[in-house]
């Protein structure tokens, strides 16, 4: 015979039940003290004043836990789990401030975007990230071809960077295996194409994935098409698959003339196109010019929306050029590369790095054939684009990263500007 569910659930918070119903027998008792005898002595006064600043404080106790508990136990989502009501209120304070915060759309892909959205969503929670669907290497590109699904992870560390989870959930998410048949795969990775296999569309797999990781704001994959990126080099040559392209310079040398997808026609989810209309700000990068963030503006209909937009366009111009994508290009021809293929132009505003970076670490990055990317500011302004410029530069173990604080002070200032 099944237990009443309201006993079930009392279990659930049985030990502060009984700090309240002690509470509770200790008021009384102050109370029968009291009223015992007519004339109240100072000892009886003493007694029922001790006993109910008791019983107050075990029923303030019964009280307080359970409320946590109860969070605890229902919340949706792994969430962080609050340790106190102060830390409750804090959070519930939060949300309220950040739901009132601009409506923010980020397009892009790689690790740039996911390191910015890390920021953005301490200043509002109305985020959308759309994201590529062109990767077609590492465990993403496996899980494409094995599972026939859309590459899950650029999608994965958005996913993880909007999170409110506990520290070891992100790193289990993180986990890649270490040896098997699994060696080099991210559990994270294994997580979405599971989710992916009980749902009706890639785009739901996310969605859920984002529910269960209560995340700020949401991620959309830019289409539901397979695609896959083709770059013309200067040369004439094509060079297929993401993968591929950003490392053709190794066994093909030549500058990218173009590129494209190869399904033209490929459309966008529906939302992708409504978050761009309904943005205050649309903000493209930061991350690999060719790879990740122009791949996004060849799904049909994608750049015409940002085109349309009244919202303020920012490009967060890389910090770095790229080997194999970008050697040599100033900010101006990121922005008129971008131009290019939208065909159209698409940025008010190109936010660069201001910030100095130590010799050595541009040394160890020149021997890669990559170096800071020179802000041609005159040029910019002829292109009737503002620049703003800032310190932006975040050094992690040898690698030159976007801040993703400062980054996200400076994009709020841009919207005091020009808003």
């Amino acid at each position: 015979m099944k237990s009443p569910k309201w006993f079930q659930i009392g279990l659930k918070f049985k030990k502060w039940l009984l700090s309240g119903i002690l509470g509770a027998v200790l008021l009384l008792l102050a109370m029968l003290i009291l009223l015992k005898d007519i004339d109240v002595g100072p000892v009886q006064l003493g007694a029922s004043i001790v006993l109910a600043v008791l019983g107050i404080y075990f029923i303030i106790l019964c009280f307080r836990n359970i409320f946590i508990k109860f969070v605890n136990v229902y919340s949706s989502g792994i969430l962080r789990k609050p340790s106190n009501v102060r830390e409750i209120g804090d959070v519930i304070y939060k949300r309220k401030v950040l739901s009132m915060g601009p409506k923010i759309v980020a397009i892009g892909g790689g690790t740039g975007i996911s390191s910015m959205l890390r920021g953005l969503k301490e200043y509002t929670s109305n985020i959308t990230a759309i994201i590529t669907v062109a990767d077609d290497g590492g465990g993403s590109g496996t899980l494409r071809n094995d599972l026939g699904m859309l590459p899950p992870g650029d999608i994965r560390n958005c996913l993880i960077a909007l999170a409110e989870t506990e520290p070891v959930m992100e790193r289990l998410l993180n986990y890649r295996f270490k040896e098997g048949s699994l060696k080099g795969q991210s559990f994270g990775n294994l997580f979405l194409a599971a989710m992916n296999g009980i749902s009706d569309s890639f785009e739901q797999a996310v969605k859920h994935m984002g529910q269960v990781l209560a995340v700020t704001g949401r991620v959309l994959p830019v289409t539901e098409d397979n695609i896959y990126l083709v770059a013309e080099l200067e040369d004439g040559t094509y060079v297929r698959g993401e993968s591929n392209i950003g490392h053709h310079h190794l066994t093909h040398p030549g500058k990218i003339k173009r590129v494209m997808i190869d399904k033209p026609g490929a459309t966008p989810l529906p939302q992708v196109i409504q978050a761009i209309h309904d943005a205050d700000i649309v903000i493209l990068g930061p991350g690999s010019l060719y790879t990740s963030i122009i791949p996004n503006l060849l799904v049909d209909g994608v750049a015409q929306a940002v085109f349309e937009t009244r919202a303020i366009r920012i490009y967060v111009c890389n910090i770095m050029t790229q080997p194999g994508e970008t050697e040599g290009y100033t900010a101006s021809e990121h922005i008129r590369t971008l131009f290019e293929h939208a065909k159209r132009q698409i940025v008010d505003v190109c936010l660069v790095n201001n910030g100095k970076v130590p010799s050595h670490i541009l040394r160890k990055y020149a021997d890669d054939g990559a170096a800071q990317v020179k802000v041609d500011a005159d040029e910019i302004k002829r292109m009737g684009i503002n620049l703003v410029e800032r310190n932006l530069v975040k050094i992690n173990n040898d690698l030159i990263r976007h801040d993703p604080q400062n980054l996200t002070q400076a994009i709020a200032d841009i919207y005091k500007m020009y808003s």
